[in-house]
């Protein structure tokens, strides 16, 4: 069982209404849920920057299934990594264009390179990495 820690904050009231008008989009019950995934956010992010932990992510891509072999080239790079792709989901959007979705997982650099070399192959209209965490070191 945790225990909550209260903590007071000094903040400019323009900044502040500005955050309140955020938590409210976002749907934010109260300013302490919003914190908290602030807080995470910023954790996460620490974490992919030491390398000696597991970390998780996506990439997503979107290209064009009729650009010359994309398909098998995609395929070959992740071959090449399999042990750092958990899953693929594949989605035809229409006609011409696909999603392809991989979840990852392993040390930062090697997910990054994998992401790198899909994202910047050619034929590939978009891509991104989304990096996340196994939540191990999260409260």
């Amino acid at each position: 069982m945790s225990s909550l820690m209260r903590f007071g904050v000094s903040v400019d009231a323009g900044l502040l209404a500005a955050f309140d008008q955020l938590i409210a989009e976002k749907g934010y019950d109260n300013r302490s849920e919003a914190l908290r995934d602030l807080i995470r956010d910023a954790l996460v992010q620490r974490e992919w920057e030491r390398d000696d932990l597991e970390k998780v992510g996506t990439v997503t891509l979107i290209y064009d299934h009729h650009r010359h072999d994309i398909s098998e080239r995609l395929t070959h790079v992740q071959h090449d990594h399999h042990d750092e792709i958990l899953s693929t989901m594949h989605i035809h959007l229409d006609h011409d264009n696909c999603l392809e979705v991989l979840a990852v997982k392993g040390k930062a650099e090697a997910v990054q390179h994998l992401a790198d070399a899909l994202i910047g192959m050619k034929g590939v209209k978009h891509g991104k990495l989304v990096a996340t965490t196994t939540g191990k070191h999260l409260k």
